[in-house]
């Protein structure tokens, strides 16, 4: 089948991957110009475990394509895919303007019958947008072209979005028509064989599914924070409790694992996009406003706890395990490893940081800088600081050497975002341990 992808981040690309991986003829359209010819070359301009070489085969093997040409991508697929960026607005609302002059470039060059998939996270009433944004430049061209606009969201984590794609748990389709329906589950029919994992439904619906799941993970994280920070209040390890309430199969494991905030690209510009989605209909959103409120303050938590150690940052160094906002991503939006990092500096410290894939992103972030050190290794990231902080769960932070660890540190102690180590452990290495809702604030 030939499918156009209009846009070539995250979900774009991984989209258009999977996509030529499974025989189909994909053309990826993107305005960076830079960015199409480094896709050309072979490079991937993200961090993806399995993305890369996806590419480059499918690339090499012809099925693959890039163009800066938007009346190239439409004159090329039945299918034509918009997976272009939502960036949130000041007021928290999401910026459709990308999504928007994707459809007007449709209704501009269309000349036979287009299945229009919004693959972009957005508010619910996109399609209809869409949909009229695109009449509105068929009527202008005189031109009665029949047209679908179908609603496909993505459900993919950061990390493992390949396996996601090809082994999806669901896939959700919404439609308002029976042509569409039908069109949809033919281009999905290789990841649904084993047992049908399509749900059809109407538009807005599935509009809504995924802010709805996003805003339901991002609501477990923060209950889970909450309770952490109760916990350390009244005696408690919350360690123990996520075991205890997590044996329950109506709870699971799942998203239950609290630790100084989460970031990323989905879960606080969703959450946020949804809670104005419900204001601007006249509904208050208590909980997602909860949700991110308590998000908020969660990622100044292990700031705090330096400072109540310490008393004054002032020329302290304080070294950061961790900068992407999860392992195996180099993705540092709304990382709390970034509310950390700007909190030392403000308070006069400096900071010495190690991650395994995202120290590229940290210096495009920051620059060069004199309180900011990238670290060639955890170990030179310790070397001489004044403490060390946890802030992303990478494997390769698991088991360190507790005793070489006390050495290397001017002022052994250590502060963990992510709860990865016994207290008992650490503290019989001579290391004061501050962990989140394990007794000691």
């Amino acid at each position: 089948m030939n499918i156009t992808i209009f846009g070539s981040g995250y979900v774009g690309l991984v989209t258009a991957a999977c996509f030529a991986d499974a025989g189909n003829d994909v053309l990826c359209v993107d305005v960076d110009a830079a960015k199409v010819e480094r896709l050309r070359r072979g490079e991937c301009p993200i961090y993806e475990p399995g993305l890369e070489s996806l590419l480059v085969d499918n690339a090499w093997a012809g099925r693959l394509r890039f163009t800066t040409s938007a009346a190239e991508g439409v004159a090329h697929g039945l299918y034509q895919f918009i997976a272009v960026g939502t960036p949130p607005n000041e007021d928290g609302s999401a910026d459709m303007q990308y999504v928007l002059a994707v459809a007007k470039s449709i209704g501009q060059h269309m000349s036979g019958y287009r299945v229009v998939v919004s693959k972009s996270t957005v508010p619910v009433g996109t399609a209809d947008k869409v949909r009229e944004a695109i009449a509105i430049e068929l009527q202008t061209r005189g031109a009665d072209i029949e047209f679908d606009v179908v609603s496909n969201p993505e459900f993919l984590k950061e990390g493992a979005a390949v396996s996601d794609f090809n082994k999806p748990d669901r896939i959700v389709v919404g439609v308002s028509s029976d042509k569409a329906a039908e069109l949809m589950h033919a281009l999905y029919a290789p990841f649904n064989r084993n047992h049908d994992r399509m749900i059809v439904m109407d538009v807005r619906s599935s509009e809504l599914t995924k802010y709805a799941a996003n805003a339901m993970l991002a609501t477990k994280i923060s209950f889970m924070n909450e309770m952490a920070n109760l916990a350390e209040a009244l005696g408690a390890d919350i360690e123990k409790v996520r075991l205890g309430i997590g044996s329950d199969p109506r709870i699971g494991f799942h998203f239950i694992y609290p630790g100084c905030g989460y970031g990323g690209s989905c879960f606080p510009k969703d959450v946020k996009a949804l809670a104005h989605t419900a204001s601007a209909v006249g509904f208050e959103a208590r909980l997602l406003n909860g949700v991110e409120a308590v998000n908020k303050r969660q990622k100044n938590r292990l700031f705090q706890k330096l400072q109540k150690h310490f008393g004054s940052l002032q020329g302290k160094t304080v070294a950061l395990w961790g900068l992407a906002f999860k392992p195996r991503t180099d993705d540092m939006r709304e990382a709390p490893s970034r509310a950390l990092m700007e909190a030392i500096w403000a308070a006069g410290g400096n900071v010495r940081a190690y991650d395994p894939v995202a120290m590229d992103e940290a210096r495009r972030l920051y620059g060069e800088r004199d309180d900011l050190v990238l670290a060639t290794s955890p170990e030179d990231a310790v070397l001489g600081a004044d403490a060390l902080t946890i802030v992303t769960e990478w494997r390769v932070f698991h088991s360190p050497n507790f005793e070489r660890l006390a050495s290397l540190l001017k002022t052994p102690v250590i502060f963990d975002g992510r709860n990865l180590y016994e207290p008992a452990l650490v503290e019989k290495a001579g290391i004061a341990y501050y962990a989140i809702g394990r007794g000691r604030s």
